[in-house]
């Protein structure tokens, strides 16, 4: 079996106006969350961001289009995925980017991974994370962007 690596991103994605785009869990619906995705292998930390962009939303960013926040958030991966790691791993380490787009847009999601999508001011997008660090990464949107 070949396991998930416990290092990830999240990448969210807003407009100019600060429109959040989120995804609907197709494991658990009414949760919502930005694009997020494990890395892979050797993969570069910025690679994995547009490829999980993509894949997710069917986005083409370039690594210019990427904002590192240079960010990292450690948490507990929750019991019923765990089964996706090697024994023992317990914990994942998640670096934070994201990615400003003109306006809202018509996203192609992964049907595999999400029921459904949303774009919501910002506000009402960190209201409706289940993710705490997403949540935290959509409320800080304002002064990142200055």
């Amino acid at each position: 079996m070949i396991y998930k690596k416990p290092v990830s991103v999240l990448v969210v994605i807003h407009t100019v106006a600060l429109d959040v785009l989120l995804l609907e869990r197709a494991r658990h619906p009414g949760f919502w969350q930005s694009v997020t995705g494990s890395q892979e292998d050797d993969e570069p930390l910025l690679e994995t961001a547009r490829r999980e962009v993509r894949e997710e939303t069917g986005i083409v960013a370039t690594a210019a289009d990427l904002i590192d926040w240079q960010r990292a958030n450690r948490y507990e991966i929750f019991a019923e995925w765990r089964s996706r790691y090697a024994p023992g791993v317990t914990h994942n380490t998640e670096h934070v980017f994201s990615l400003c787009l003109p306006e809202q847009c018509i996203v192609t999601i992964a049907l595999e991974e999400h029921l459904g999508y949303r774009w919501l001011p910002w506000r009402e997008a960190a209201a409706a994370c289940f993710s705490w660090s997403n949540r935290d990464a959509i409320l800080e949107l304002p002064q990142r962007l200055g």
